[in-house]
């Protein structure tokens, strides 16, 4: 025959076990209600930063950046033109290069823009290419060939480091589809990176263009 159990020992040994139990409960629970908090806090940021948005770069009234006023060669048309020029429009402009495949993807989305503001929306679009070894007519065989209607250019080195200076060094990193919009009071706004479809720069756009 076995010999008789202690009861008390038992609960000796079970007592802190429980405790023990109930502490990691807790633990867990805290845990679990930290990540909780804190994927939440992911999920809004992510959410933010998916909205349409254009950032000032520069307060109103400032004094229009010099590379505003720096001659571009239109390589479609063989034309000068400055941003300068386009004082008191709507100005999109996107750094680019040849080599570039996420380029191509937001030009077609620029192309679609253009097509849901219609012809008489008065929106400027350039296009700079941003990459210093590529040349005027490599550009004009790339705009030619993949249709790009509106000012495209090659900027100068002192346009391009005003652009990498002035706002961010992302903007000579054409994968990342960096674009300025410069409104009527030659205010420029960085848009956020990455592909924008033509409907959110609808959003962002027709603001200024009522404006």
């Amino acid at each position: 025959m076995s010999a008789p159990v202690d009861p008390v020992g038992v609960r000796g040994r079970v007592a802190p076990l429980m405790v023990g139990i109930a502490i990691l409960t807790t633990v867990l629970a805290g845990c679990a209600g930290s990540s909780g908090a804190s994927q939440d806090a992911r999920t809004s940021e992510a959410s933010q930063a998916a909205r349409p948005s254009a950032a000032p770069t520069v307060a109103s009234g400032s004094p229009s950046p010099d590379w505003y006023a720096v001659e571009l060669i239109d390589v479609r048309t063989g034309e000068p033109f400055s941003m300068n020029d386009f004082s008191g429009s709507v100005v999109l402009i996107e750094a680019m290069a040849i080599w570039c495949p996420t380029c191509l993807t937001q030009q077609a989305e620029v192309k679609e823009l253009h097509a849901l503001l219609g012809a008489s929306s008065g929106l400027v679009s350039v296009s700079l290419d941003v990459d210093l070894h590529e040349d005027e007519a490599s550009l004009k065989r790339y705009a030619t060939e993949h249709g790009l209607d509106w000012h495209v250019a090659v900027a100068p080195l002192g346009v391009a480091r005003a652009l990498g200076n002035l706002y961010r060094a992302q903007y000579l990193n054409p994968p990342v589809s960096p674009m300025l919009l410069i409104d009527r009071h030659g205010t420029a706004f960085e848009l956020p990176y990455g592909v924008k479809t033509a409907e959110v720069l609808r959003d962002i756009v027709v603001p200024f263009l009522e404006d």
